[in-house]
């Protein structure tokens, strides 16, 4: 495994495998991305607005990410296939709070059809990683539908623990979806000197 990730920007490698820090330049392999998988990620993500399909849409949007990234309140990062540079997935880390809390929230995707070969498997836990040693985040919090079963079994085998269930926690595809909500504290955290 490979990394040259700094506190603004990941990049991580493992194998064929490459996760990485959205960047501007990035619009039209994002847009290919969702565009490709629109139907398939309905059911798992919030209505979309048409400019979230559309080089411009992510053009303005990276504009902001990349804001999010130099600020460490929200990192977007792409899973790449080193071979074909195609884009496989997405993580992303939002809701970012330091002291007194260090937590963050992470959400994903895979592509249709690089369901089932063990992508996440491999990225996310670069991912978290990356968030507990350079970050300094202490806990990570993930929910998932209750009907989704690889999203569950994706982070059982990390170590996210099962801490409640919430009612109607967010609208996904039009309407209010109950979730599990999981997290994963960091064994190795360090109180950052102030």
């Amino acid at each position: 495994m490979n990394k040259i990730s700094t506190p603004t920007q990941v990049y991580e490698v493992d194998g064929e495998i490459l996760l990485r820090t959205a960047q501007v330049f990035d619009a039209e392999l994002i847009s290919q991305y969702f565009c490709t998988n629109k139907a398939f990620l309905q059911p798992w993500e919030p209505k979309r607005e048409d400019a979230f399909y559309t080089i411009a849409g992510w053009s303005k949007k990276l504009i902001k990410l990349n804001e999010l990234h130099k600020l460490g309140i929200g990192f977007y990062l792409l899973i790449i296939d080193r071979n074909t540079q195609e884009m496989l997935g997405t993580i992303s880390f939002s809701n970012l709070s330091r002291f007194p809390m260090y937590s963050c929230t992470v959400g994903y995707s895979v592509a249709e059809h690089a369901q089932g070969k063990g992508i996440m498997s491999r990225a996310l836990p670069m991912a978290v990683n990356y968030m507990f040693s350079i970050q300094n985040m202490h806990r990570i919090g993930a929910g998932y539908l209750p009907c989704n079963e690889r999203s569950a079994a994706v982070l059982k085998k990390l170590g996210f623990k099962k801490e409640g269930y919430a009612e109607e926690y967010l609208l996904i595809n039009g309407k209010w979806q109950d979730h599990v909500l999981t997290a994963l504290t960091n064994p190795n955290w360090k109180n950052e000197k102030r």
